[in-house]
């Protein structure tokens, strides 16, 4: 059995089970409040941190598919990891409107309502957007299928992240680009004090209010501080196949976009 580090030891709840089985479950008690409990922790900052990201890998991707990519997205195939609600999915078909995407979660709960937002959308948004359930550790997808891979705050509740960043290298085709969004701890002195009262007082206590899980908002700053952040994650990205791995935190370090390309 292969050691678990960082954020792989850090369980929703208990340490009897598989950590993507209680991931499910956490994610499927939660998923009514998701939507709220984001933009009120982020104060509403995680749509800029989106769009500062989606905007960087595109452009990256029209860098290494030498400025093929219509602005349209037209032929374009893209992967979200984690995408939960469907946020991601649904920005990048307003920035690529043509383009195919697909949306993998865990969480049969937060699929529902992404699929929910779907259904109120045109029809060719309809036709070009899809949610499936799926394992990030076993992506049911072939060899070389995506040109662009994105995942927003998911990659701390991997299992095995080493074997999940694999799996998403193997499905991007040569020239793709990855995406990582992942929350991260500032390095200040000032700031850190104040983001640790936030995240370990303020933050558990509300979601647990709102949300009416007493754990899940406690995971979350506890995987945070455990998960590889910026150089590390950048280099782990690069053992796992990738290219060009690199980094940029924004809001005080509180949050770090990770791109990183596959041309081969």
């Amino acid at each position: 059995m292969e050691e678990k580090t960082g954020a792989e030891r850090i369980n929703p709840y208990d340490d009897r089970r598989e950590k993507g089985e209680q991931v499910e479950e956490m994610f499927d008690s939660i998923a009514p409040a998701y939507d709220f409990m984001n933009t009120a922790m982020t104060f509403g900052l995680h749509r800029w941190w989106r769009d500062k990201a989606l905007t960087g890998a595109l452009k990256m991707l029209e860098r290494t598919r030498r400025g093929i990519i219509g602005g349209m997205g037209r032929g374009l195939s893209v992967l979200d990891v984690a995408t939960g609600t469907g946020d991601v999915a649904f920005r990048l078909h307003s920035l690529l409107p043509e383009a195919r995407i697909t949306g993998i979660d865990l969480s049969g709960g937060m699929l529902d309502v992404a699929r929910r937002k779907l259904g109120a959308m045109p029809a060719d948004a309809r036709g070009l957007i899809s949610f499936e359930k799926a394992d990030c550790l076993e992506l049911p997808f072939a060899d070389g299928e995506f040109d662009l891979v994105t995942v927003a705050y998911g990659v701390r509740n991997f299992e095995n992240l080493q074997r999940g960043l694999q799996e998403m290298r193997r499905v991007m085709r040569k020239g793709g680009v990855l995406c990582i969004v992942e929350l991260s701890c500032p390095t200040g002195a000032l700031t850190g004090l104040g983001y640790r009262l936030y995240t370990k007082h303020i933050i558990p206590n509300v979601g647990r209010m709102v949300s009416g899980d007493s754990r899940a908002y406690t995971y979350l700053p506890e995987s945070i501080a455990a998960a590889p952040q910026r150089d590390a994650l950048a280099s782990i990205l690069r053992t796992a196949g990738f290219d060009a791995a690199g980094w940029r935190s924004l809001t005080f370090g509180t949050v770090t976009i990770y791109l990183a390309t596959c041309n081969n």
